[in-house]
């Protein structure tokens, strides 16, 4: 910051701007206002949907048909155009739930103005206020500090430097950054649009799509059938032309049309529109389910991310325990003048935390003292320290007791070590306000140490409330192989005693500072111990590494600002409304009612949404592969094409498209496993290649019989709807009620198609006789023979390919 900046800040300008300031900036448009929204545009909703390569060649078929006056065949237009509005209505209705829960859940500001402390907005914030900065906060824009009393800002997530950095007056806090420690003030400089955050980091708080093995997998499929379709499709028309009689025969006579006709049938076969129509939709409703949960999604294929969680790691505090905290005893082990008065000041301060404020009934403050020098609470260092003005002499130091004393506070044969091991044992947490007889001085302040050895004077307890949902919902995670791994800032002995009493079987925790500097023999002390205490923020975040290093997939819980890194670094961050807003803003689920207990329905979404994708993909991919499959083999055979593309929209539909949108939708809390297109392709690849084959074999034989083209385009139909059904029972398995209906309603659907006259005639549909239809049974009957066959060893390597991937919940996966 240049010195022209630095001297336009008035240090003795402690009000802030007077209302009148605030109105004129408002007015000329300096506000923090800034659009970034939690979900997508509506914009790009209907651009994902619509606006597509396929959609492009639809519409074009579409408009083709339309122009040779045959409607009847561009049904396949109104079931993609109904894709695309039912794929926009879905998401709209998630965009609006989770709108709704964003603004309910909005940040808020802490402003001075006109002397008075109040909390806004961040659009609210005008350039030039002045901003009121205290641990936990995120600050709103960027500003010039213009007080501090150890404020400490961590910008990694904007710079990437991943140490805390300590402001002073005159230096610049970034918008996004979060401050960690201490307290300050500082002077907006930059707002809205023209901020460090929104220019650098703007997509951050956008939705974007989660890098995932499922979104890189279909998007490999359509590049692969987008960049066949072209050289397929003038294949299969160069075929339809040669049996018209040739090209130059074909224009003469007029049959160009019906070759177009049959062309077209093939190429829209090959599109696997309903892909990414379903995929959408999965994400969209599970996104708004979790919404009528009080879950806000802050990115929707975060959904899909929670089915791939194998080891969960949750802060103590807030997330097993209720988070509210309430002072228990005081045990005196020293006497010593003015330590009650002490923590009467400590509970009084500005930036008092929840377990400071919890001293103010036990020790009021009768005449407030004046510090002279002191140095905030650290999550880092774990304490915090004063000297007072009134009290020259000494320093009075409130923090846990590991981290004041040492090994001294854990050893059993000294009267602070019984103590402390005897009371963290029973649950309870513990800290130690000591004392030395040496004053802060600014070395002291600046370096963040006291000098002279201290003294206990009293060992505090406090008492968390258990959440009483908090066993179910861990028992739930051991019933689903998935790994629990407790992290706390606490003392090891009590956040063993509260792991105990939620129902996980721990002697005792282990003490994060015996942790190993190496990432690797991190790695293995974490597969080994369940429960970790004293853990401070740069080791959560090392933990959450480590365990991906190992091939974990990791969800990490919080509500506190120390838990931000690691929620950031997290597969899937989730942090509880209660928590620090820093902590919400990077976190890509909260739990706005911050019940533990949603945690089982939020894994269980993201399992049912992935399964259930994995599932329905196995049906397109399968109907891509026949259709490629045909459209290769009538080319290279020169045989007329042997569907209408209206005939091909009754099996899309019946046996594909409405199943897949209910099967999308059903329960499944199967836990994901990695290889989502090598399982799906294992059983599509070779299920579509039994189908175009039996086709063809059909075509071949019909016309060998002399059926006309009406009964052979009829007798392929109804081999394709039976064999298509077939494929869709198989995939169903295990068949459950629901499943019954859906797969019966589709069945009842096609015979009514194949009897009913009216539809008969519409859909081109004539009795292929009794040798066609002998011919059809024996096509069916090996054609299902071959599925079954298909799925039979398809379930053996899938099989196969689990026994040899990562096993889950406490053992190492192989490493790459």
């Amino acid at each position: 910051m240049d010195q022209a900046t630095a001297d336009s800040i008035d240090a003795d300008d402690v009000r802030g701007l007077t209302a009148a300031a605030v109105a004129e900036r408002v007015a000329s448009g300096q506000t923090n206002a800034y659009a970034a929204d939690t979900s997508r545009s509506a914009w790009n909703i209907v651009r994902a949907n619509v606006f597509t390569l396929f959609n492009g060649i639809v519409a074009a078929c579409f408009l083709v048909l339309l122009l040779l006056g045959r409607w009847q065949d561009a049904l396949f237009g109104v079931a993609a155009l109904s894709n695309a509005v039912i794929g926009c209505v879905q998401e709209f209705r998630a965009k609006a739930a989770l709108d709704r829960l964003a603004l309910l859940n909005a940040p808020r500001a802490r402003v001075r103005r006109d002397g008075v402390d109040a909390e806004i907005a961040p659009g609210d914030v005008v350039r030039d206020d002045l901003l009121v900065l205290r641990a936990g906060d995120q600050v709103p824009a960027d500003a010039t500090v213009v007080a501090s009393q150890g404020l400490q800002i961590d910008e990694s997530m904007l710079t990437g430097e991943s140490d805390a950095v300590d402001k002073r007056p005159g230096d610049e806090a970034l918008s996004g950054s979060i401050v960690v420690g201490g307290d300050g003030t500082a002077r907006a400089t930059r707002v809205g649009a023209a901020s460090y955050a929104n220019t650098f980091a703007s997509e951050a708080k956008k939705f974007q799509l989660v890098s995932s093995e499922l979104r890189t997998s279909i998007d490999r499929v359509l590049k692969w059938v987008g960049w066949g379709i072209g050289p397929v499709g003038l294949l299969v028309l160069n075929a339809q032309m040669m049996v018209a009689g040739g090209w130059t025969e074909a224009f003469q006579q007029g049959t160009w049309s019906q070759a177009v006709v049959n062309t077209i049938a093939a190429l829209t076969a090959m599109i696997p529109l309903g892909l990414v129509l379903m995929t959408s939709i999965a994400f969209a409703v599970g996104a708004a389910r979790l919404a009528g949960k009080k879950v806000l999604v802050n990115e929707l294929p975060a959904v899909e991310g929670l089915a791939r969680v194998d080891v969960i790691c949750l802060d103590k505090t807030g997330t097993l325990t209720a988070g509210e905290i309430r002072f228990d005893d005081a045990l005196t082990l020293t006497e010593r003048d003015g330590w009650r008065e002490t923590l009467g000041w400590y509970s009084a301060a500005d930036d008092a935390n929840a377990t400071a404020r919890c001293l103010r009934d036990p020790f009021p403050v009768d005449s407030p003292l004046e510090p002279a020098r002191r140095i905030p609470f650290s999550s880092a260092r774990k304490w915090s320290a004063v000297s007072f003005a009134e009290r020259a002499a000494g320093t009075w130091i409130l923090g846990a007791p590991e981290m004041v004393f040492g090994d001294r506070a854990a050893d059993a044969d000294t009267e602070l070590g019984a103590a402390v091991t005897r009371l963290a044992s029973s649950g309870r947490r513990t800290l130690v306000l000591a004392h030395t007889a040496t004053p802060l001085d600014d070395d002291d302040v600046a370096a963040e140490r006291f000098r002279g050895e201290p003294v206990p004077v009293a060992v505090l307890t406090f008492i968390e409330a258990v959440r009483p949902d908090a066993a179910g919902a861990l028992a739930f995670f051991r019933e689903q192989g998935v790994g629990v791994r407790v992290i706390s800032g606490d003392n090891p002995r009590t956040v063993a005693a509260i792991a105990r009493e939620v129902g996980l079987e721990v002697a005792e925790g282990y003490d994060a500072r015996r942790l190993p500097e190496d990432d690797v023999e991190l790695g293995r002390v974490l597969e080994e111990h369940t429960v970790f205490g004293r853990v401070t923020p740069d080791q959560k975040k090392r933990i959450v590494t480590a365990l991906q290093a190992r091939g974990h997939v990791v969800a990490m819980t919080g509500d506190g600002v120390n838990d931000a890194l690691a929620i950031k670094t997290a597969d899937i961050g989730i942090a509880m409304n209660s928590g620090a807003a820093a902590t919400k803003a990077v976190a890509r689920l909260v739990l706005l009612d911050g019940r533990f207990s949603h945690l089982p329905s939020v894994v269980a979404e993201g399992r049912q949404v992935i399964a259930n994708i994995e599932r329905v993909s196995m049906l397109f991919l399968t109907k891509t592969v026949y259709a490629t499959g045909l459209a290769v083999l009538f080319g290279v055979l020169v045989m007329e094409f042997p569907f209408l593309p209206r005939q091909l929209s009754i099996t899309d539909g019946l046996t594909i498209g409405i199943p897949a949108f209910f099967l999308a939708l059903l329960p499944n809390t199967q836990r994901y496993v990695p290889g989502f297109l090598k399982r799906s392709l294992s059983f599509a690849i070779p299920a579509g290649i039994v189908i175009a084959v039996s086709l063809t074999v059909y075509t071949r034989l019909a016309m060998d019989l002399g059926l006309s083209v009406a009964q052979l385009r009829t007798g392929a139909t109804i081999i394709l709807a039976i064999v298509a059904i077939w494929v869709l029972t198989v995939l169903s398995r295990p068949i459950t009620r629901v499943k019954v209906l859906v797969v019966g309603a589709m069945f009842i659907a096609l015979t009514a198609i194949f009897t009913v006259p009216a539809l008969g005639e519409f859909f081109q549909l004539q009795d292929p006789g009794e040798d066609g239809a002998w011919l059809v049974t024996a096509v069916v009957v090996t054609a299902l023979a071959a599925i079954e066959a298909v799925r039979f060893a398809h379930r053996r390597f899938v099989r196969r390919l689990l026994a040899q991937g990562p096993a889950i919940a406490g053992t190492a996966r192989p490493t790459k």
